[in-house]
């Protein structure tokens, strides 16, 4: 359930903020096609730095890659709302989240939960989503968790 006040004061609230999307030459951070807005698979970078490494259900348990995927969709929240001009304006249609994991984890969907729950809190109905949770064998960067999102302005 979400508080009341903007998706901007219930961050705060949450005691977070957005973070300034960064820049790579070789691709960008979203393409907007007709009414979607695609965001580019965001990792759990926080100032600069990748938060954490490795498979989950071997070297990163549950509860870490959980905390590791609010982080990627912090950056994945931060680059919708640079991309519709402001938080308010975000609606999250679609969550695509990998997790790099070993073959018997299974735990893939409670992962992403994190995710979805941080979107829901911030953004409230617009936070609610279509999801896909998919273990992988191994991500860019050795990371535990990347976020791809389908949003659109409101």
């Amino acid at each position: 359930m979400t508080g009341a006040g903007s998706a901007s004061e219930r961050l705060r609230a949450l005691g977070l903020e957005l973070p300034r999307p960064g820049r790579d030459s070789n691709y960008v951070n979203h393409r907007t096609v007709g009414a979607g807005i695609h965001i580019s698979g965001q990792l759990p970078y926080r100032d600069g730095e990748l938060l954490g490494q490795g498979v989950v259900g071997l070297d990163v348990d549950v509860p870490a890659a959980r905390s590791l995927a609010r982080q990627a969709a912090l950056n994945a929240l931060a680059v919708a709302a640079d991309a519709v001009g402001d938080l308010e304006r975000v609606r999250i249609v679609q969550m695509l989240v990998f997790v790099a994991s070993t073959p018997e984890l299974g735990e893939q969907s409670r992962v992403a939960d994190a995710a979805s729950e941080l979107f829901v809190q911030v953004l409230g109905e617009n936070g609610r989503h279509a999801r896909t949770a998919i273990g992988v064998a191994g991500l860019p960067r050795r990371s535990p968790v990347e976020i791809q999102l389908i949003c659109t302005a409101v």
